[in-house]
């Protein structure tokens, strides 16, 4: 059957079933519409979306200026290829990046296309920068699903039956407070890491998400992310900051590690950055970044020109007047309700996150009541994610231009959600 545009949700899912592998885990929403904070399907329903395809909508669907820049674009060119054609949009972008650079260095970016594509290029430009092979990261890391970002990436149901894994990945604890784990714990189990496993002179980077976002939107401590950069910095290992999901506003500045007073040596960035369209970069002090020879970094599509110009775009709204005092009001309010709403639900056992990066764990560590909520939310038109490393986890992610009657709503949906599904 060929899937027509005014298709049902049943037809397109009927489709999906028979066209698309299993291994690619999907919701039964077929979305045909977005603006703003609103999504519909395709039987014509409206939702609240706090999920923004996983951190991808800081701006909202459809931000004017991203929608002028790529039809402009579209009319100019839609591919070049950076190795054979330079072309001004990519400059542009690594331009505005290094404006926005959370630090005082001088910087240099590339382009690629996701961010498991660009947590790979940073590593790779961190071996070629200190000639080492190791790589530290930590509990609950997401880094990707390529070969050497699953090594990387902690959760099992993203590597499980895909080995032999990349070697030289070596992980260490990571803060956790609400189940335990403190800087102090953490830091110790660093620092056991290298006298017992990997000799610290042997490793190129540590990379570490400023808020992990699919490990359960757990805040890093700045006293952490400090040490880290103490340690990095007295035995000559990068520190690469791995900003996908924390960054592009979500957290009210920029990048999450602003708020962190660390400067990283490799910023990695996406989600975001492309306004809906695949676009993600590594930058980094320029020094480390020319270590890499001539055409070891690259490839076809990475900053296509369409992309670029939607970055170009984001990257003006990020840095525009008011946006982070937006963004701030946003926090605040979301972080009074969640706080109202735990107090009345047993079953939230914390709040927390940066900024409007925030998130309910539920006590119990199984993702079944959290799946519970989830549904119960979708039937009142509520769309919201998990996440955790035990998928009890309710991360929002609403778009940074929702009203703060859009916000309330949704909010309100997901009480009366922790309610229906027995979370009272």
């Amino acid at each position: 059957m060929r899937v027509e545009e005014k298709a049902s949700s049943q037809d397109v899912l009927g489709a999906r079933e028979r066209y698309v592998p299993r291994g690619v885990s999907a919701s039964d929403l077929v979305v045909t519409r977005a603006w703003g904070a609103r999504i519909w399907d395709a039987d014509g329903r409206e939702y609240l979306d706090f999920a923004g395809g996983i951190a991808c909508q800081n701006l909202g669907h459809g931000p004017a200026g991203v929608v002028r820049a790529v039809h402009e674009q579209v009319d100019r060119y839609l591919h070049q290829c950076f190795m054979v054609g330079t072309y001004e949009p990519y400059v542009e972008v690594c331009r505005r990046l290094d404006e926005l650079w959370p630090g005082d260095a001088a910087t240099k970016s590339i382009l690629l296309n996701s961010g498991a594509e660009a947590v790979e290029n940073a590593v790779k430009i961190a071996r070629a920068a200190t000639g080492r092979p190791g790589v530290v990261v930590f509990d609950r890391a997401f880094h990707g699903r390529t070969n050497l970002t699953m090594a990387m990436t902690s959760k099992l149901v993203y590597k499980q039956g895909f080995g032999p894994l990349a070697p030289s990945v070596h992980r260490a604890p990571a803060p956790y407070p609400y189940r335990g784990v403190s800087t102090e714990d953490a830091l110790a189990g660093l620092d056991l890491l290298f006298e017992q496993d990997v000799d610290p002179g042997e490793v190129a980077c540590m990379v570490l998400e400023p808020v992990q976002g699919e490990g359960g939107f757990i805040p890093m401590p700045a006293e952490f992310v400090q040490a880290l950069k103490e340690r990095c910095e007295r035995h000559g290992i990068l520190y690469v900051d791995d900003e996908v999901q924390a960054g592009c506003g979500r957290t009210g500045t920029v990048w999450a590690i602003e708020r962190l007073e660390v400067e990283p040596d490799i910023l990695v960035s996406g989600k975001t950055l492309g306004g809906g369209l695949p676009l993600a970069a590594v930058t980094g002090k320029a020094s480390i970044m020319d270590a890499v020879h001539p055409g070891g970094l690259g490839g076809t599509f990475g900053g296509n020109p369409v992309a670029c110009a939607a970055a170009a775009a984001v990257l003006d709204e990020l840095a525009a007047p008011g946006f982070r005092e937006r963004s701030e009001q946003i926090a605040t309010l979301l972080r009074r309700r969640l706080d109202e709403i735990a107090a009345r639900r047993a079953a939230v056992g914390e709040v927390r996150g940066l900024g409007a990066m925030l998130a309910l764990e539920l006590a119990e560590r199984n993702p079944a009541a959290a799946k519970r909520v989830l549904g119960r939310a979708r039937e009142r038109g509520l769309v919201l994610l998990s996440c955790g490393l035990y998928g009890n986890v309710i991360r929002l992610l609403p778009p940074l231009s929702a009203t703060d009657d859009e916000l309330e709503r949704g909010l309100s949906i997901l009480d009366e959600s922790l309610g229906d599904a027995g979370s009272a």
